[in-house]
């Protein structure tokens, strides 16, 4: 029986996470050294002088209910350590994971056993680097089972599976085994199962890492569109930059264990926190990141082709090229005209001077 005080309501209502001055410690005695670290004692200093290790300090992350949170950094950096935070296979040092509809939020920390296996089975589902399948079971068995550990009946998540395996592009390979399937049917298998579960918050772990480039690629555009139909809350890691401007709707850029920057793809590709950041961000394709809303200017209509204000700029001058205009018509998601986007203000930010694109993220 789930305590009630720390049930999460399973209507349709998006699930937000809310992640409050999350800390953790690696070590034996680490709530001996939160004053320390509270008070400014260093990374360095803890493990050279105490011999525990800061892995996260006070992480302050909301992410958006329905959207793809996006979490990057460099090896070392703490972002696998806070994914494990949010279905607690980490325990934290200190601070809150705030999970649900704003109005109904649980802390996931103070769960007890019950109510934390429940947001484990039924609330969450996850998806690994190493894909994690079951080499015993075929697609079809290692996709069912969430469902099957849930006491879902045979029926039941014999259609829900075989749904999800059609989605991602695996129908017809419903009785291999995982040995017999490349890397990407692999990872292919591994979403689908967590899909099936059906559950609101999706947890991807450097999910598609392991994969060849084109593979990755392939994956990552069955994400997005999979997403446009489920609508999950999806928390994405990874450590390239070109993958998280591509998924994520918003990015939290990790670096031992802090958090340096976070904001949508644009706002940090245009206006990087530090020289980190930048160094990060200095050959990014801003075409395929900077939207039509940020370069528009206010006009009326002009002889043209007519885009999306969230068009990325390089699809509008794909767009205006093949058309032979010097500018188009922006309108916003219900139509309405709100300004011009010309090409050369397009050309211009794709491939900036040293002063940064004058627009607002």
């Amino acid at each position: 029986m789930v305590e009630p005080t720390t049930h999460i309501s399973t209507n349709t209502s998006p699930v937000g996470i809310d992640i409050r001055g999350l800390y953790k410690i690696f070590g034996p005695t680490p709530e001996k050294f939160m004053p320390a670290v509270l008070e400014g004692m260093s990374k360095q200093e803890l493990r050279e002088n105490h011999g525990h290790v800061l892995g996260l300090r006070d992480i302050n992350i909301q992410m958006p209910a329905g959207g793809i949170q996006v979490v990057m950094g460099l090896s070392g950096s703490g972002k696998s350590t806070l994914i494990r935070h949010i279905n607690r296979l980490i325990d934290p040092t200190a601070g809150q994971v705030l999970v649900g509809p704003a109005e109904q939020q649980v802390d996931v920390v103070q769960m007890g056993p019950s109510a934390l296996q429940h947001f484990r089975r039924e609330q969450t589902a996850m998806v690994f680097q190493k894909f994690a399948l079951f080499p015993h079971l075929t697609v079809q068995e290692n996709t069912e089972y969430g469902l099957q550990v849930q006491g879902v009946d045979r029926k039941t998540r014999r259609t829900a599976a075989l749904r999800w395996i059609e989605r991602v592009g695996l129908k017809g390979y419903e009785d291999s085994y995982p040995n017999q399937l490349s890397g990407g049917m692999q990872q292919r298998v591994g979403l689908a199962r967590a899909l099936t579960n059906d559950a609101p918050i999706l947890l991807m772990d450097e999910a598609f890492s392991a994969l060849d480039p084109l593979i990755r690629t392939d994956m990552q555009s069955v994400l997005l569109d999979i997403q446009q139909e489920i609508g999950k809350t999806i928390v994405f890691i990874t450590h390239d930059l070109d993958e998280a401007l591509r998924l994520g709707d918003h990015i939290a850029i990790l670096r031992d264990g802090e958090v340096v920057q976070q904001g949508t793809g644009q706002q940090i590709v245009l206006k990087p926190a530090d020289d980190y950041i930048e160094s990060f961000v200095r050959d990014v394709n801003r075409g395929r990141v900077i939207r039509c809303r940020t370069l528009m200017q206010p006009g009326a209509p002009v002889d043209g082709p007519t885009v999306d204000a969230s068009l990325v700029i390089e699809e509008a001058a794909r767009l205006l090229s093949a058309e032979g205009k010097e500018a188009a018509n922006v309108v916003n998601t219900k139509g309405k005209h709100v300004g011009t986007i010309a090409m050369g203000d397009i050309i211009g930010a794709m491939v900036p001077p040293r002063a940064e694109v004058a627009a607002e993220a």
